[in-house]
């Protein structure tokens, strides 16, 4: 059996203990700092310097909505710009989009009867006026009644019967055509379309390089000297310069907000999605062919056809 080793008294358990050991006294009082004074609590308190508060944030949140109001009306619209009328020409595609009339027919439809268009019309199923015109001419050619190759065997009552006859299905069929091919008849994707041609050949550089004076050329000394090399000449119409994305982007960004101002259109998360996304993008291009094309004539002449204001493409936007 091991041997016990005496522990010292000041180690046993009842020493150990670090805690103070209870008293009856009375805790002293120690008076706790206020946050605020007595005359700031007292002026919380009085009705009339609580009535002079509320009245200078009343006269602060008036100043800063009229600031924010005049500071919006210097950039403009982020979504829409400045309304002008090519940009008002994207609801009827540039006067397209109306149901076209047919001739009149004359005495005994002595006539063919044709389509009324014009050259600048655009036509819905990828179809151009001229087009419309030789397919109704050839149809009417085609469906033409056959005549007895023998003069005696004509009937002049029955061969006017037929030739009527053959007139007002014409006629009919050519009023039926004037409305299929009709962009008033079309959907949103048809008209969208026709803009995004009419944008083309309106902004694209194989129309506007014959018209609008050239970017100043670069200074050689910037380059030491070395002439830049020359650019792969196009082919076909221009759809990718930015200022043709920049007029594209605009009549599809009109067609959104367009619908999100409609009943229910506060609902639509996918659609102001695609807004943000597409007014962002536009934003992108602008500032792009605004840091390559600064003051020149093809600048102003986007900004100026298309409504485009600094609140387009400067600074934040967030809608």
């Amino acid at each position: 059996m091991p041997p016990r080793i005496p522990i010292p008294s000041r180690l046993s358990g009842s020493s150990l203990c670090f805690r103070p050991a209870p008293s009856k006294a009375p805790l002293p009082f120690t008076q706790s700092a206020n946050a605020s004074t007595f005359a700031e609590r007292k002026a919380h308190k009085d009705p009339y310097a609580l009535a002079q508060s509320a009245q200078r944030k009343t006269v602060n949140l008036a100043r800063q909505k009229i600031l924010q109001e005049e500071r919006k009306k210097a950039l403009g619209d982020p979504v829409r710009g400045i309304t002008t009328p090519f940009i008002e020409s994207f609801d009827d595609v540039g006067g397209s989009s109306v149901i076209f009339d047919t001739t009149e027919p004359t005495a005994n439809y002595a006539e063919p009867i044709q389509i009324k268009t014009t050259d600048n019309v655009y036509l819905n199923h990828f179809l151009k006026p001229e087009e419309l015109a030789n397919a109704v001419q050839h149809s009417y050619s085609l469906s033409k009644p056959l005549r007895e190759k023998i003069a005696a065997h004509v009937d002049p009552m029955t061969e006017d019967k037929e030739r009527l006859k053959h007139e007002k299905g014409h006629l009919n069929a050519t009023r039926a055509l004037a409305r299929i091919v009709s962009l008033a008849n079309s959907g949103q994707k048809d008209k969208t379309r026709a803009n995004i041609q009419r944008c083309i050949e309106t902004f694209g550089r194989h129309k506007t390089d014959e018209t609008l004076r050239p970017r100043a050329p670069i200074n050689l000394n910037v380059t030491g000297g070395v002439p830049l090399p020359e650019k792969t000449p196009r082919a076909g119409p221009d759809t990718g310069s930015s200022e043709v994305q920049i007029a594209i982007l605009t009549a599809k960004i009109r067609v959104l907000a367009n619908q999100l101002e409609k009943k229910g259109g506060n609902k639509d998360k996918i659609n102001k999605r695609n807004l943000r996304v597409m007014v962002h993008k536009r934003q992108k291009h602008l500032n792009y062919l605004r840091r390559k094309e600064r003051g020149s004539d093809r600048w102003q002449n986007l900004v100026k056809t298309l409504g485009l204001t600094e609140g387009t493409y400067k600074g934040e936007i967030s809608l």
